[in-house]
């Protein structure tokens, strides 16, 4: 498998906020580095034997703070959640495939 490089992968677009958005990157797989640790209950192991952030029956982020729509351990959030650029290419693909077919928004929790 190739890797295709687009003429937009290193821009981002001003418009995107998380603000306006559905945490649709709060979908993906989120594997972990060798160094970082997360709380237990947050951590599964996939099928390949990698630490993965866990996800909830739904299938989002177990860390998502599903009040606000945010993450949940912001400050101690994983390596590749904090090289998600907002605005970026995979945001923007992200976004576009789930305007497309959107997931069902989570749970929020009883009031």
């Amino acid at each position: 498998m190739s890797i295709v490089f687009r003429d937009d992968d290193q821009l981002v677009d001003p418009a995107v906020s998380c603000d306006r958005c559905a945490a649709v990157c709060c979908r993906l797989t989120v594997v972990l580095m060798p160094d970082e640790v997360q709380p237990a209950h947050l951590v599964d192991v996939d099928h390949r034997g990698l630490d993965v952030m866990r996800r909830s029956a739904d299938g989002w982020c177990a860390a998502l703070d599903r009040e606000h729509m945010r993450c949940g351990i912001y400050e101690t959030r994983p390596s590749i959640c904090r090289k998600f650029a907002m605005g970026g290419a995979y945001c923007r693909d992200e976004r576009k495939t789930h305007a497309r077919n959107p997931a069902p928004l989570p749970v929020k929790p009883a009031a």
